[in-house]
């Protein structure tokens, strides 16, 4: 299995852990691939973001929860297979965010991506 394959195996496994409770959200947002530019699993990252800020509405809605569960586990057996998201998938996430809040590997590589990403957002906020 290739680097790709691998991220998207251990991301459909933390995706599946969440949605029958054996993580929370957090946990598998900590242990999520570092440093991905692999569509796929960005929009799967969305996801997981939505899966827990809509955790209101899935405890009031119970044909929501269903449908957001159904949701998660299909990303996760296309990932778990090694194969693309669909691209309307990528598409509505792609429309709403310009990028992932996904962590940065735990080296100098990492450290750097973040300082100058916050220097950007800093940057991007201050023309506002």
């Amino acid at each position: 299995m290739n680097s790709d394959k691998n991220d998207r195996y251990e991301a459909a496994k933390l995706l599946r852990a969440v949605r029958i409770g054996e993580l929370s959200v957090q946990q598998a947002m900590m242990r999520y691939p570092k440093d991905t530019e692999d569509e796929s699993l960005i929009a799967a990252y969305h996801a997981l973001i939505h899966y827990e800020a809509d955790e209101d509405l899935r405890n009031r809605d119970l044909l929501y929860k269903e449908e957001q569960d159904d949701y998660i586990e299909f990303l996760s057996y296309t990932l778990e297979k090694g194969e693309d998201l669909p691209q309307n998938v990528i598409i509505n996430y792609k429309r709403y965010y310009e990028s992932a809040p996904i962590l940065h590997k735990d080296n100098p590589q990492g450290f750097f991506k973040s300082f100058w990403k916050t220097l950007n957002l800093s940057k991007k906020r201050r023309k506002e």
